[in-house]
């Protein structure tokens, strides 16, 4: 397979570990590209909801996906989320072009990316995180119930639809947050004379121009979206940044034995389940 050579990637949300999570189609993805830089923006993997009873071998494939950008030399930035919040501990990790960390500063053809995953602005996260933690549960359990029907509604030939998209699209509380969201991370940027403001969290790829509350400077707000509902990455190439939509129909199916060959070059090197049990009993 081709690869695109890409200068920058942001994916986050991808949220290994839960049923929502669309490991395979982001393998797909992982598989078609050459960054010069990737940045995983946080939840990552959801080390809220892990079990050991749930974690198919796509989610395998996609952290020793990851790690072989890192063992080819390409930088990966790992930025702690809200649901690998554990991680927090050991931010400043740095193992080579591998780094841990909670936010980043990345200059860009000269100018400046400040990314970060944003639950930061979270008041929910910051003072209700037992009300964060349930809701989180029930959002999966709502992904869940909401793939059976996009399958029924599939199998009938009628179109697939988003349960998560309705509700927020519902309540005007939702939009206000992410409102509130997008405008206190753009007041912040440019605060910092920051050129472009890049987080996740709250699962809407966005690229906007926002003008300051206060002066009439503007700044680059950037959402790299999800990989549970919207399968978004965001992309920097040529002077510009994009949205990636992944679409199933433009991927082919991996059958070549090149491509099973791949991944198996981390095999037996890496057992995720483990690693993950023991950050869980360490946080306790």
């Amino acid at each position: 397979m081709l690869k695109r050579e890409v200068e920058v990637v942001v994916i986050s949300d991808v949220h290994l570990g839960t049923y929502g999570c669309h490991a395979k189609e982001l393998l797909q993805y992982l598989k078609s590209i050459q960054p010069k830089t990737l940045v995983l923006n946080g939840d990552i993997i959801d080390i809220w909801q892990f079990s050991k009873s749930y974690w198919p071998e796509a989610h395998t494939k996609v952290i020793r996906q990851i790690l072989k950008f890192v063992t080819k030399g390409i930088p990966v930035y790992y930025l702690t989320g809200n649901h690998d919040e554990l991680l927090r501990k050991f931010a400043d990790f740095d193992l080579g072009s591998f780094k841990l960390l909670n936010k980043l500063l990345l200059n860009i053809n000269g100018k400046k990316a400040w990314i970060f995953h944003g639950d930061v602005f979270d008041v929910t996260m910051q003072h209700s995180k037992w009300l964060a933690k349930i809701g989180a549960v029930g959002y999966d359990t709502l992904i869940l119930i909401n793939s059976l029907t996009n399958w029924l509604l599939t199998t009938f030939g009628r179109s697939k639809m988003s349960f998560s998209a309705k509700i927020k699209g519902k309540f005007k509380d939702a939009v206000k947050f992410i409102n509130h969201f997008e405008q206190t991370a753009a007041d912040l940027a440019i605060d910092k004379n920051y050129d472009f403001v890049i987080c996740g969290h709250i699962h809407q790829a966005e690229i906007r121009e926002i003008k300051s509350s206060v002066t009439d400077q503007t700044v680059i707000y950037l959402n790299s979206g999800d990989w549970v509902e919207s399968l978004t990455a965001l992309e920097y190439q040529q002077g510009k940044w994009n949205i990636f939509d992944y679409q199933k129909a433009v991927f082919e199916e991996e059958t070549s034995e090149e491509n099973q060959n791949e991944t198996t070059e981390l095999e037996g090197q890496l057992d995720v389940k483990q690693l993950l049990e023991r950050f869980k009993t360490e946080a306790n």
